[in-house]
């Protein structure tokens, strides 16, 4: 158990560069060229274990927008020194409400594919803030989860400290997007293949569907330009599904087999279940790939930041009662006979496994322990609950993880309990 739980981090993708730095910066050279160090001034915040990603904006920009790319530069710094080129990118702000936050998410867009930090090249990654997350574990140690249970496709990630136009930003995950590629969502890109976002109906981006008779909001992901045919080619089969679900009574159970991955949606169920994960009662941040002639297939998981007790609502901050279940169309899902039983011999078949998640905690934890010091020290939020997404005090890091610990105890022993009756 001990080597599943351990993820050593992963290695740098540049050798590192051997030369002495000037306290704003420094030119180091080759027998061809000289490149330019950014600067990174990290006197307030010492190093913590973890790679330093510094980047500058053109003119030091802000990030103002979700949409507007601002040409930047990136270069990531080991404990002394850089340990990679100067990269040519563009940022944008990233997320929903999370972006309003004073630490907010960006996504990176890079001139040319890369590999950061061993994970496979490509050219979009994000830097998740995790404001919302006092012990910023949830997001990643549910990447793990996910890996656990053999899910077809899971976001690789790094905890990183970022530094943006020579100011500390904070402790960071960099992650892979949620896309089509090899060595991503991996799916064919044509006209009758798609990956499909469910949104929320207070954000939803261009191209969508939105279903007839709940008037669901789905972001299509791919292809990037769907034609009136392929739209209308996925509204039909959602509204199709929508319809089947609710009125099942006309079908045999195992007639559900035809529209859904029954492994792939008991894997999405149980760790939204188990969590209880406030976006994943199908609200938003729900993907799933769809072929025609074929079953949905739900996932990639994401997006787990009110999950663990750490929702927005006060009722479903306790770690007890039916939660994923009882939310739209996972509701309806449920509801058959077939995928019912399924879950419960789901559960049975992996219940260590969902226990070794909370095993995995002080492992994950020494990981940031250092930059968690960083952190808080640039963002003294640990008692602030005036942001919407902060949503309880803690007198310090210690008590924010052992209160997360105890509340997945709970669910864990409530769940078993109900399981087994």
């Amino acid at each position: 158990m001990l080597e599943r739980i351990w993820h050593s981090r992963y290695p740098f993708f540049f050798a590192a560069v051997l030369c002495s730095m000037a306290f704003w910066g420094c030119y180091w050279e080759d027998t061809d060229s000289s490149t330019e160090y950014l600067p990174m001034d990290d006197s307030m915040y010492p190093y913590a274990g973890l790679p330093r990603v510094v980047i500058e904006t053109k003119d030091y920009a802000g990030v103002r927008d979700r949409e507007t790319e601002i040409p930047s530069r990136l270069q990531i710094y080991g404990e002394k020194v850089p340990e990679s080129e100067v990269l040519e990118l563009t940022v944008r702000g990233r997320g929903n409400s999370s972006f309003k936050m004073p630490k907010y998410g960006m996504k990176l867009e890079f001139e040319d594919k890369v590999s950061l930090f061993g994970m496979p090249k490509s050219k979009d990654w994000a830097l998740v803030a995790n404001f919302g997350d006092k012990t910023h574990l949830r997001n990643y140690m549910m990447m793990r989860l996910s890996e656990w249970l053999g899910a077809t496709y899971t976001p690789k990630m790094q905890f990183v400290e970022l530094y943006l136009n020579r100011n500390y930003m904070g402790l960071y995950l960099l992650t892979e997007t949620v896309k089509v590629a090899k060595n991503r969502v991996n799916i064919e890109k044509n006209d009758t293949t798609f990956l499909v976002e469910k949104e929320d109906i207070k954000k939803y981006d261009p191209p969508y569907v939105i279903t007839d008779d709940f008037q669901y909001i789905y972001h299509i992901k791919s292809p990037k330009e769907p034609s009136e045919e392929s739209l209308q080619l996925l509204s039909d089969h959602l509204n199709s599904f929508e319809n089947f679900l609710t009125h099942q009574y006309r079908y045999s159970r195992d007639e559900i087999l035809k529209w859904i991955d029954l492994e792939d949606y008991l894997l999405f169920y149980w760790v939204q279940e188990y969590s209880k994960n406030e976006d994943g009662n199908y609200a938003r941040s729900v993907f799933f790939t769809w072929t025609k002639g074929e079953p949905i297939h739900f996932g990639p998981l994401w997006d787990f930041d009110l999950a663990f007790g750490n929702a927005s609502r006060e009722r479903n901050q306790n770690p007890e009662d039916w939660y994923i279940r009882a939310y739209r169309l996972n509701r309806y899902i449920m509801n058959n006979s077939l995928v019912d039983s399924a879950a419960s011999a789901y559960w049975r078949m992996h219940r260590d496994t969902f226990y070794e998640l909370i095993d995995s905690i002080p492992v994950y934890r020494s990981i940031i322990e250092r930059a968690v010091e960083n952190e808080y020290r640039r963002w003294p939020v640990m008692q602030n609950t005036e942001n919407w997404a902060l949503k309880d005090p803690y007198d310090s890091y210690d008590e924010a993880v052992e209160m997360m610990v105890d509340w997945m105890k709970k669910r864990y022993q409530w769940i078993d309990k109900e399981i087994n009756n």
